[in-house]
């Protein structure tokens, strides 16, 4: 639930985090990398965005979460505010990065502790 204040601000509990995000902005072609500020259920802000205006919908690809459809509550100078169309769970965005098969061995922890008998000389 949102509240406003006395100053007419919204009142609802954001999380600081500095993680890159994809946006996509309804009839601009590509995908803009921005840097996301902070975070709620409800919306976020991201840094790094030009060319867009209150009210246009977006598709941002947040971290552990995939794609997330939102329109542009505000603008100002690079920064805008994000109002998401359904909720999130802020927490995963902060839940390490998990790894499954696809991902690439360089990426994975290491391995157990090997064997030297197992190892080649060279």
């Amino acid at each position: 639930m949102v509240e406003t204040g006395d100053n007419g601000q919204r009142q609802i509990a954001r999380d600081s985090l500095f993680v890159m995000a994809e946006l996509r902005v309804d009839g601009l072609p590509g995908d803009h990398r921005v840097r996301v500020r902070n975070l709620s259920a409800g919306g976020l802000m991201a840094e790094g965005v030009t060319r867009i205006q209150r009210g246009q919908v977006v598709w941002v690809n947040v971290r552990n979460i995939g794609w997330v459809e939102g329109s542009i509550a505000w603008v100002q100078d690079n920064r805008c505010g994000i109002a998401f169309r359904e909720e999130i769970d802020p927490k995963v965005v902060r839940a390490p990065i998990t790894t499954g098969e696809s991902t690439p061995r360089y990426v994975k922890p290491p391995l157990g502790a090997l064997d030297p008998a197992h190892l080649r000389k060279i």
